[in-house]
């Protein structure tokens, strides 16, 4: 999963940032309101924690600006601005959920995965391929009807490819849907995921592979044509 964080304060953005990626989140970071509607045209957002008193442009401001442009991304506005009327123009504005500083670091994560996981069984049915099942809701999987335990990222790999699945997926779109801007291009780190991944699939022993390397190119999960399975 893929979050942008909107907020002007450097210390509690940094806190933000190291806090989610160590819960395995991909986490961008704007520190003023025109820079994240910029990043937020640029970038394939799950979710976007916003802060409401932004420089450049107000958190409202911004509120009305990605629900208008970007209607089904969901907003979570993360604000000092604690008055019940307050809340009332956050939500009707266009956020999904609203939480006052100062907060709990486990209420937010709390908050994000039920955002995540209401979104996820609207958007993200159950997918199937072949004896390969996957929830995005409860981010399970299931190989012959056994549970694997994945990290997240083996996981989101695994998910965006059964997404898309016949068709070929770079490294870049990997790169840019499970990690966040601050990854190195260069790095091998998708083909080391791709490979823990494909030793948990057991793709080394069974008969057919479920993730194929496209030479110079990169990788595909079942054959061109294949049309994904939904459950």
């Amino acid at each position: 999963m893929r979050l942008l964080l909107i907020e002007d304060e450097d210390d509690l953005a940094h806190a933000l940032v190291r806090g989610l990626r160590q819960q395995g989140y991909a986490v961008d970071w704007a520190a003023d309101g025109e820079q994240g509607c910029e990043l937020a045209s640029i970038n394939e957002y799950d979710l976007i924690i916003l802060d409401l008193n932004l420089p450049a442009l107000d958190g409202l401001d911004v509120c009305r600006y990605l629900r208008a442009n970007y209607p089904h991304l969901l907003i979570l506005i993360l604000t000092a601005r604690d008055q019940p009327e307050e809340r009332v123009i956050g939500l009707d504005t266009g956020a999904d959920d609203y939480l006052i500083k100062p907060f709990h670091f486990g209420e937010l994560l709390a908050r994000i995965r039920a955002l995540l996981r209401r979104d996820l069984r609207v958007r993200q049915p159950l997918l199937q391929y072949r004896d390969l099942k996957l929830d995005p809701a409860t981010q399970t999987v299931w190989l012959n009807n056994q549970r694997l335990n994945l990290t997240r990222k083996e996981f989101a790999i695994l998910s965006y490819l059964m997404r898309h699945q016949g068709e070929v997926i770079t490294q870049e779109m990997l790169l840019e849907h499970v990690w966040d801007g601050t990854v190195n291009p260069f790095t091998n780190t998708v083909r080391v995921h791709i490979n823990a991944l494909r030793r948990k699939l057991r793709d080394t022993i069974a008969p057919y592979r479920y993730i194929e390397t496209v030479v110079g190119v990169g990788y595909r999960l079942g054959n061109a044509g294949e049309s994904e399975q939904e459950v």
